[in-house]
């Protein structure tokens, strides 16, 4: 399920959004202010950011530049502002796409749908060296020391999933709706047995992981270098 955050100080536009994105599946949260949005995006790394420019607190342009200096997340700006320089200013820091107010609902969900697909095109390979250990995301390869360690495919999902979101919480039921599919979001006990064989498999001490940990009933992060 598609993880949207919507940023803006307007209530009305708020609820009309969330309304709108719910209706078509999406997972949304809100945030009225900048550092609410930052907040929410260092607890769980949203798929898609519609962010206004005109917030009470910190101006969405900065907001922008605080998101760029440490992810890639597609970031769609929805503002009032209509003069082109406002436009070349985000686009060039780093926004994926721009809409003025007011829209058309159909065009916005368009643009997210493209604006996402077009994320998961680029997604980056992603290959981590801790040690000795070598974890090949992208071609679903692990050794150490030049030897080769198996990992189900179901441990390698769980992987990709936590490693796409490097850093970043990834919440138990979204960890199990990316591996399992809907129905499971509710299985934990799933994520306990799998991410216990993962850690043997990969953490140097398995009883104290630094590579894949545990927020207590929360989920999970992908952290290497963290300790």
């Amino acid at each position: 399920m598609t993880f949207v955050l919507v940023v803006d100080d307007d209530p009305a536009m708020l609820r009309t959004l969330t309304i709108n994105l719910r209706a078509r599946d999406y997972d949304v949260e809100t945030a009225g202010d900048g550092r609410s949005a930052l907040q929410i995006v260092d607890e769980r790394m949203p798929d898609v950011i519609l962010l206004d420019l005109g917030l009470p607190d910190i101006d969405g342009i900065s907001v922008l530049k605080q998101l760029r200096s440490f992810t890639r997340v597609p970031v769609i700006v929805v503002s009032a502002r209509s003069d082109p320089d406002d436009k070349v200013e985000a686009l060039d820091l780093g926004a994926d796409d721009f809409i003025t107010k007011p829209f058309s609902i159909e065009e916005l969900l368009a643009r997210v749908r493209v604006t996402t697909r077009r994320a998961e095109i680029e997604e980056p390979a992603v290959v981590v060296q801790v040690g000795d250990l070598t974890l090949d995301v992208t071609e679903s390869r692990a050794t150490r020391a030049g030897e080769n360690i198996h990992l189900t495919p179901i441990e390698w999902k769980i992987i990709e999933t936590l490693a796409h979101k490097r850093g970043r919480l990834v919440r138990q039921g979204d960890l199990l709706y990316a591996v399992w599919g809907p129905g499971f979001e509710r299985q934990t006990n799933y994520l306990r047995v799998h991410l216990a064989s993962i850690r043997r498999k990969l953490e140097t001490d398995p009883a104290a992981p630094s590579l894949f940990v545990t927020e207590p009933g929360i989920g999970y992060r992908f952290a290497p270098g963290r300790g």
